[in-house]
């Protein structure tokens, strides 16, 4: 996985697909007031539930469901790369999960560009019991298919 340099002079793109989608546990904390921009999109990958009450994104070729976000403040990476338990000094073994950019697309399957995600290993995965998700979607609140696209009214 490769650490690219961001431009700061452009919006910071990341692809979330967890407990940061609005309505989930980390929204609020972390990027209920950052945020300047929200779409639903896709990546692609697998998706997995852990036991702990949050998911994990792999490498793979499956639609993953998710939102892309921009935000103007760069130092929300270091947030949020802190809550991923990621260091990108740090060996990607030694890392919860890894961050890396991905191709992002609309809900037709047009390009978004690019954006951050973070991935876990599939060893990590298998470690602690993941359950694939074979419809690309994770919620821990509850939030269904249809309550997942009202967020995309956000600014």
């Amino acid at each position: 996985m490769t650490e690219s340099k961001v431009k700061f002079s452009e919006p910071l793109r990341v692809f979330v697909y967890g407990t940061l989608k609005p309505g989930e546990a980390n929204y609020q904390r972390y990027c209920a007031d950052k945020v300047v921009k929200v779409k639903r999109a896709v990546t692609l990958g697998k998706l997995f539930a852990l036991p702990m009450g949050y998911p994990a994104m792999t490498l793979g070729q499956d639609q993953v469901h998710g939102y892309l976000f921009c935000f103007s403040d760069p130092e929300v990476l270091s947030a949020l790369d802190y809550l991923e338990d990621y260091q990108p000094t740090r060996p990607m073994l030694e890392n919860l999960y890894n961050r890396q950019q991905v191709k992002v697309y609309d809900l037709q399957g047009q390009s978004l560009g690019w954006a951050w995600a973070y991935f876990m290993t599939l060893e990590l995965v298998g470690k602690f019991k993941g359950i694939l998700q074979a419809d690309g979607w994770w919620s821990g609140c509850g939030l269904t298919a249809k309550e997942r696209y009202e967020f995309e009214k956000l600014p």
